[in-house]
């Protein structure tokens, strides 16, 4: 895994256009969001929490239905430390904070604010029923529908579910979050993401459930029926899925050896197959050979993205109106400069952090340690040992070190002649070194 720096610029977004360069550079973390991409919530660094633009239905959570092109704090999230957003199309947003908390405001005619009403939200409200004992550390939107992961690998989910997005095996909508079970029973959920009415998700020994609406494929079952429950996307046996993201009607899939699918709607090439035909089943798509470290989409655009190992960034569906049918090189240095640039709305796929990131970050810690342990158990390799070496010293997570490092001693002469091990940072190979020596690793 390279070790690369890059600084991103909300400067890109055109709505960020509107502040001051004090306000710029007082932003820790962004989300631009809308059906215009005219709406944005930024967080600074001492932990306050600011909404300016287009206040369309509600949503920017101020108490009244003003747009503003001066931001306006949200007092009721300031010091919160919000660690994961979304939104859904209505529109509505959800995000969690880093103690677990739910919070949720905007259109609410589906129940998708969780809250039990249909009552509009215009501030932001804790999500109390079912998830008060839950500590959240993901929160996912459909337009209409709403989803959140628990520490402890739960799934819930509320609102709009004309077509079973929700999960619960029916089509009543659902007034508050309600745990995702049947085929998920007693599996520990490690990612979720939505499209417009579908969801999916990935479990910890890499296996993918998708429910909801499939009437383009994008749930990857080899048909279009919609799914009232989670169904196990089979055509991907044999494979340990990592991430998942799902566009508007499309959804891509990485696994743990960096490859690369995708199925579902493909009007605008979004699957980056060569064509325009949509695809019932996972395919493979091929990326220069390169391997894949991040994967990007967003249910509000039909635009994809990924990131390879090297930090190649590759785009392809709709792409500022033209249909970009292969994966395609730009010159970014992240997938979120794809979105930023190229689609339309120019919202942002993920809450962004500002300032300096390395590969490893565009995952949040926590996730990352899970899902560390998650590919150890499909299999250490020769191959990744001294990636995950070197990502198990970045994030301080001793057991996963430990384990890395008697493997790599174990295989010490086939793990020196990998490419992983001789791109490492010259200060951790001197520690492998010299702890490798003290137990008698180099021994004749």
């Amino acid at each position: 895994m390279t070790h690369s720096s890059i600084m991103v610029d909300v400067g890109k977004w055109p709505i960020f256009t509107l502040l001051s360069p004090q306000e710029i550079a007082s932003i820790r973390k962004a989300c631009v969001f809308g059906t215009s991409a005219n709406e944005a919530i930024y967080i600074t660094h001492n932990d306050e929490v600011f909404v300016f633009g287009l206040n369309c239905s509600n949503c920017l959570g101020t108490g009244d239905n003003q747009s503003t092109i001066v931001p306006k704090k949200l007092e009721a999230l300031c010091g919160k430390k919000i660690s994961s957003l979304s939104y859904g199309s209505g529109p509505h947003v959800v995000l969690c904070t880093e103690d677990g908390e739910v919070y949720a405001w905007g259109h609410n005619g589906y129940s998708q604010l969780g809250n039990g009403t249909t009552n509009q939200g215009i501030t932001p409200v804790q999500v109390c029923t079912n998830l008060l004992i839950k500590k959240v550390v993901e929160v996912a939107c459909g337009s209409h529908h709403s989803m959140a992961l628990s520490f402890d690998g739960d799934l819930y989910a509320w609102g709009y579910n004309n077509c079973g997005q929700v999960g619960s095996g029916s089509t009543a909508n659902q007034p508050t979050p309600r745990r995702v079970s049947n085929c998920l029973q007693g599996k520990m959920v490690v990612g979720i993401a939505c499209g417009q009415t579908s969801s999916m998700a990935v479990v910890n020994n890499g296996e993918v459930y998708g429910w909801g609406y499939n009437g383009n494929g994008q749930l990857g079952l080899g048909n279009n029926g919609n799914q009232l429950t989670p169904c196990r996307v089979a055509a991907l046996h044999g494979v340990c899925i990592l991430q998942i993201a799902c566009g508007y009607a499309h959804t891509l899939a990485l696994t743990d050896e960096g490859l690369l699918y995708a199925w579902g709607a493909n009007t605008y090439g979004q699957l980056g197959t060569g064509n325009k035909s949509n695809q019932l089943s996972p395919v493979q798509i091929m990326m220069e050979k390169e391997r894949v470290v991040e994967i990007a989409a967003c249910h509000s655009a039909h635009t994809s993205a990924a990131k390879t190992q090297s930090g190649q960034v590759y785009m392809w569906g709709q792409c500022r109106g033209q249909s970009v049918i292969f994966p395609h090189l730009t010159h970014f240095a992240c997938t979120d400069d794809v979105f930023a640039c190229f689609a339309t709305p120019a919202v942002m796929w993920r809450l962004l952090s500002v300032g300096l990131l390395d590969l490893a970050t565009s995952y949040c810690e926590n996730r990352l340690k899970k899902l560390c342990q998650h590919i150890i158990k499909r299999g250490i390799t020769v191959e990744n040992a001294f990636s995950l070496l070197s990502a198990a010293v970045r994030y301080d997570a001793e057991d996963l070190e430990e384990f890395c490092f008697k493997f790599c001693v174990n295989h010490l002469t086939e793990v020196t002649q990998t490419t992983a091990f001789w791109q490492m940072d010259g200060p951790l190979l001197k520690e492998f070194i010299a702890k490798a020596s003290k137990c008698g690793a180099f021994k004749n």
